[in-house]
């Protein structure tokens, strides 16, 4: 496969994006026609009409309970046309860490290709601003093996059935760097083995090294979190070019006995480098010096993650990866420049048939307002993203709040608000997760004079005693003063702006927050116990509302 080419990557995407509203009509004429057989579809009056009118018309706005009866007998081997003409071969799962139970999704070639275009996309915006040629990548990537449902379909995350994908290698041989790590260290069996040889590899190619990345900010900072306690045990490793016994797995050893040699001058100029860092800060240039940026998504529930991952990268970019998720991909990251604070994500017009619920508008007669299309949403206004995809979701509610900041050329440029089923609510409040993070941050500020970081949170809403109240949850980095952490306590209390809080407060019919303060160590756990369930490391996120724990409380006045 020949190298890709950015500028007619670029080229092609800016001719989508000018004409976005006819290729709208495009692609939901071409998956209605490629799934006209299918029975979702024959189950409704839209009788094969293609025209997007009729298609609002018939067809019901769906969530993924909707289709769950659907997805379920293709899972179990029914291989007629159910929500696609042609039948799925491979089934995604979810992680799980959103609304706690695993999402099963369908998979197929076109999804592939989808995948396959947007990170083309990214990956040439990217490379106009941050030139990178024939080098390597440190990718933090964990992918677990495929297996078959108990109807024969092959099954695993996302990123594992794109690994595994066909096409997959040929894709490969065409992007312009490629992962330091051998893909014994990818599809290793246990994450903490892995994460050690992603680190040993990074460095074995330290100068090679154009960019750091990973699925998730979180994994990036967990992976030089666990950098700071093994790095000397590196050191040596590379010293004497022998593996650490912490390696067990025969395949990964035997992959990382041809890259191991000893190299003593590596290891001291390491050694040296970590022996000089104040509290780790510029960590990922001091150790890959031709690293141009760090990668990532940053948006949402893994913005909090930002500040410690700007620590670790010091003078680097963050560079915010697109926007998407295990039911279908919505927007690429075409100003990478742009902190993630801000990062905004053009949606690409020919991936699927794209409806926005507008958020802000009165409902009139107790209906929820009309949907618009991909090129009706209006500038600083704030929708629901509704997607049509190659992949059997129909009208499918994809729970994400985003606002419009702006047009790249006829496609609407998104910036990523917070997942809308994420909410605290006793009555008539509703805290959603950003809301949540708002105060959390707020609140964190006032530990900055203790020396302590907030490391990670949660919440819960504790209605086992009437009055309801919110409890929210901390791991702290070290011990901080009483007194402070009850200030922090009535600041996160106060920082909830929703009227149906305040004034739920106000007449007492919800109870004082509390704010409970977890044992060192115990998100960790938490992960473990995700990726004992099946989760990956490149899917976890942290959920943000949680049950309770035994900690020590707090009570806001």
């Amino acid at each position: 496969m020949e190298k890709l080419d950015p500028k007619e990557v670029i080229k092609g995407f800016e001719e989508l994006t000018k004409n976005a509203g006819v290729v709208q009509e495009e692609i939901l004429k071409k998956i209605l026609e490629e799934n006209c057989e299918a029975e979702y579809l024959q189950e409704t009056a839209l009788n094969g009409r293609t025209d997007a009118e009729s298609f609002k018309e018939c067809i019901p706005l769906a969530t993924h309970s909707d289709l769950e009866p659907y997805i379920q007998r293709i899972i179990d081997g029914d291989s007629s046309p159910i929500l696609t003409g042609k039948s799925i071969p491979t089934i995604s799962l979810s992680s799980g860490t959103t609304q706690g139970k695993r999402k099963f999704v369908p998979f197929n070639d076109q999804l592939f290709d989808n995948i396959v275009q947007l990170s083309n996309t990214s990956f040439a915006y990217r490379n106009r601003e941050f030139p990178v040629q024939n080098g390597k990548a440190l990718v933090f990537i964990y992918s677990s093996r495929q297996f078959k449902t108990e109807g024969g379909l092959l099954a695993g995350t996302l990123t594992t059935n794109v690994y595994c994908h066909p096409k997959y290698s040929g894709l490969m041989k065409g992007m312009q760097t490629q992962s330091s790590s051998p893909d014994e260290v990818i599809f290793g069996p246990d994450f903490h083995q892995s994460l050690y040889c992603h680190l040993l590899c990074g460095l074995l190619h330290y100068n090679e090294v154009q960019f750091v990345s990973s699925t998730f900010a979180h994994s990036l900072v967990q992976a030089f979190q666990t950098f700071e306690l093994i790095w000397e045990g590196l050191c040596s490793d590379i010293r004497d070019g022998i593996l650490s016994e912490r390696v067990t797995d025969p395949c990964i050893r035997a992959a990382m006995s041809k890259l191991l040699k000893p190299n003593p001058k590596l290891a001291d100029m390491i050694y040296k480098k970590c022996s000089s860092l104040s509290e780790w800060y510029g960590l990922i240039p001091e150790l890959f010096p031709n690293a141009k940026y760090v990668y990532g998504i940053m948006t949402g529930s893994m913005e909090p993650y930002v500040k410690q991952l700007r620590r670790y990268a010091g003078w680097l970019p963050l560079v915010c990866a697109d926007y998407g998720s295990s039911e279908g991909f919505v927007g690429v990251n075409v100003n990478p420049r742009s902190p993630p604070e801000t990062a905004t994500f053009a949606v690409l017009p020919n991936i699927g048939y794209f409806e926005f619920i507008p958020l802000n508008e009165d409902m009139n007669g107790g209906f929820e307002p009309k949907p618009v299309g991909l090129t009706e949403v209006k500038v600083g206004e704030e929708y629901e993203i509704i997607i049509t995809t190659f992949g059997g979701l129909y009208r499918y509610r994809l729970g994400d709040a985003v606002k419009v900041m702006g047009f790249y050329n006829a496609t609407p440029e998104l910036k990523f608000l917070c997942r809308q089923n994420l909410m605290l609510s006793i009555n008539v409040d509703k805290n959603t997760e950003k809301d949540l993070q708002l105060a959390v941050e707020e609140a964190s500020k006032l530990l900055e004079a203790e020396k302590v970081d907030l490391i990670d949170f949660t919440s819960h809403v504790d209605v086992s005693k009437d009055p309801g109240h919110y409890v929210i949850f901390w791991e702290l980095s070290g011990d901080a003063d009483e007194n402070v952490l009850n200030e922090c306590c009535n600041c996160l209390d106060q920082s909830f702006a929703d009227a149906g809080y305040v004034s739920s407060r106000t007449m007492g019919t919800i109870g004082p927050l509390e704010l409970r303060i977890l044992r060192r160590g115990t998100f960790h756990k938490l992960l473990l116990h995700s990726l004992s369930m099946g989760t990956t490391l490149n899917q976890y996120k942290t959920p943000r509302c949680v049950g309770l724990a035994t900690s020590q409380c707090y009570n806001c006045v």
